[in-house]
């Protein structure tokens, strides 16, 4: 019995990345409940402002069609 002390620590740990597993899946769905999407990992200031214009050029194309 001595040999499976290891066993011991098998609760702890998984309790542990349960509660990882819980806590970032409510991360998610907060966020996209306030956003109305997925949070998009990795943007800067860069993605963000070229996200804005390429909305603007499809508001200015849609527009010149109609």
């Amino acid at each position: 019995m001595a040999r499976l002390h290891w066993l011991e620590a098998m609760l702890p740990l998984g309790i542990i990345g349960g509660m990882l597993c819980i806590m970032g899946n409510a991360q998610y769905y907060i966020h996209r409940a306030a956003h109305g999407r997925p949070k998009h990992i990795g943007n800067d200031n860069w993605d963000m402002a070229m996200a804005r214009r390429d909305k603007v050029l499809l508001h200015q194309a849609s527009s010149e069609n109609n």
